[in-house]
């Protein structure tokens, strides 16, 4: 069958850095791109593709965008579903669907799902509001440690705090929680998991994530995870049984915890191109971006397997620096083998903000975690 890119147009329902990786992997096919977002200056705006102003939250800007395309892929998950099930109606082609997506929003339905389809995620109960959480810890209902998560919006270590002593509940998050108990971690992990209408799936390896300690985002990662194998084989398994449960069609990054005791258990998950893949663009046979557009056009998957290993390092703007941003040290970081600067194109750098990402290649980890640790020292986001 012939590919005839002029017979599609992709929407994308944001600008950011996924948003324009995205877009990138488009133009790669010569497929139009239109992108919506409330920022005329986004990052994606750069590549001089199609661009409306528009929320992704609102319906009616949905909608808007859905009149100029048709085919459509999420940057964040944070969209309006009744837009979606209206552009769907339409006839467009959307990834992920509007009901798995409504069910992965609500953070109390992730879990309900995961818990209903046997997949092990984190014993956990949902709450009304803070003052539900407090009075059944002093009723004894609810013991502490635990984690609470607000259902909504939550992001990059936003809308989520760990509450240890009883001081803690003075200042807990507003609104419906999920409220889950603490995990003894040994490290946190991702997969990416693709499907297509053509009823193939495939796993990407799975990455070992570090967190930043204040940002509670991803400093770095590394792939393959220093796993064995038959816990690669058990983490793999339960990623695929994740996506049957959600059925997203196209990506879904499943993030895991893996606990002292050697047990996974599913933390969350994402339907759409993620930060835990970004090294598959140089590192991976097919990256998570191509193969997120091979689910959109119904075309076979590509092979996710690694080409060598790999490392990514999030580039966080530097605490102190509001503005311009400059890059120190990329000369430096420049003179590595096998390095990949992204550089984002956000206008304006703030504390931990993601300003771009390095991805590097290597022979093992150990030599990975050296340049990682060069890039680090070396690589500086201020203003």
């Amino acid at each position: 069958m012939a590919f005839t890119p002029s017979q599609h147009i992709l929407g994308i329902t944001a600008g950011g850095q996924l948003g324009k990786m995205i877009a990138q992997a488009a133009i790669t096919w010569d497929l139009p791109v239109v992108i919506m977002d409330p920022d005329p200056g986004c990052p994606a705006r750069q590549l001089g593709v199609k661009f409306i102003q528009g929320d992704q939250r609102l319906e009616a800007d949905i909608r808007k965008l859905g009149r100029e395309i048709t085919l459509l892929a999420l940057e964040i998950e944070h969209v309006s579903v009744e837009g979606l099930y209206a552009l769907q109606d339409e006839g467009i082609q959307i990834i992920p669907a509007p009901a798995s997506l409504a069910l992965i929003q609500d953070k109390g339905l992730q879990k309900s799902t995961l818990a209903e389809h046997h997949i092990p995620t984190l014993p956990f109960v949902l709450m009304d509001d803070a003052r539900a959480i407090t009075q059944a810890v002093q009723e004894g209902r609810l013991q502490l440690p635990f984690v609470q998560k607000t259902r909504r919006a939550g992001y990059d270590g936003r809308g989520v705090k760990q509450v240890n002593h009883i001081s803690d509940l003075s200042d807990l998050l507003e609104g419906p929680s999920v409220v889950e108990r603490l995990c003894d971690i040994e490290k946190e992990i991702s997969l990416i998991v693709a499907g297509n209408a053509l009823g193939e799936i495939c796993v990407y390896p799975p990455v070992e994530m570090v967190f930043h300690p204040e940002a509670h985002l991803v400093e770095y990662l590394l792939c393959p995870a220093r796993l064995s194998s038959a816990q690669i084989e058990e983490a793999s398994q339960i990623a695929i049984r994740t996506y049957q449960a959600f059925r997203p069609g196209g990506l879904l990054a499943v993030e895991m915890f893996l606990d002292r005791q050697g047990r996974f258990w599913v933390n969350e998950v994402a339907p759409r191109p993620h930060n835990s893949g970004h090294h598959t663009i140089e590192a991976c046979v097919t990256s998570q971006y191509e193969q997120q557009l091979r689910c959109l056009l119904g075309l076979p998957l590509g092979d996710p397997s690694l080409i060598k290993p790999a490392a990514m390092v999030n580039l966080l703007g530097e605490e102190g620096y509001t503005g311009t941003p400059r890059y120190e040290g990329f000369e430096q970081v420049l003179r590595l083998p096998e390095v990949y600067v992204h550089i984002y194109g956000k206008q304006q750098t703030r504390p931990f903000r993601k300003m771009g990402h390095v991805t590097l290649l290597g022979k093992d980890s150990e030599e990975l975690e050296k340049k990682v640790e060069f890039v680090k020292q070396n690589l500086k986001v201020k203003a």
